[in-house]
């Protein structure tokens, strides 16, 4: 863990950033999402999301973890997101052989790091599947409260994409503050 590398993502990284995306919702949204979505060019819907994103970053951080020099984990939080819940982590996702390693703890603490440098104040919050109970775990452990469950938005607001009606959660840190331990 301590060839770890991080820093803010770039354009360049769009590819990168798109194919890790593709592969952990294939691995954690099926049943929510539609079969016929995650099994088809996810890597391309997700590429032009992330080609979009990274180059206007606007008031958001992308940041990566690299471990010689290799992807092997990313957060993206946009600051000031919510008047009441505060920035939004709006990813945050671990290459599958590099989970439980602590990647996504210290991707965490530095998202929340920036949201204390970068944002009006220090809310922190992200929306999780109801499926996903690991990750609603991870959550709980590092502090978070859950606040509410709402239905799912389909993706690129395409109902077709969803399988049903699936439920989110949103997960809230109201001090970000106390995820940065000593990153």
């Amino acid at each position: 863990m301590t060839s770890l590398r991080f820093r803010s993502a770039g354009v360049d990284d769009a590819e990168q950033v798109a194919l890790l995306h593709a592969d952990s919702w294939r691995r954690h949204y099926r049943g929510a999402y539609a079969d016929s979505f995650l099994d088809g060019d996810i890597e391309g819907d997700r590429r032009s999301v992330w080609a979009a994103r990274l180059a206007v970053p606007g008031d958001a951080d992308t940041i990566l973890a690299e471990d010689d020099g290799e992807l092997v984990g990313f957060v993206h939080v946009a600051f000031d997101d919510d008047p009441r819940w505060g920035s939004l982590v709006d990813n945050l996702h671990v290459f599958h052989r590099r989970r439980r390693a602590g990647v996504g703890t210290q991707l965490l603490g530095r998202a929340a790091r920036a949201v204390t440098e970068r944002a009006t104040g220090n809310a922190m919050y992200l929306w999780v599947l109801q499926q996903n109970t690991d990750a609603q775990q991870f959550y709980r452990a590092s502090g978070a409260d859950c606040v509410e469950t709402a239905t799912v938005p389909p993706p690129g607001g395409d109902p077709s994409r969803l399988h049903g009606t699936p439920q989110c959660l949103r997960m809230a840190w109201y001090d970000a503050s106390r995820l940065i331990k000593s990153v």
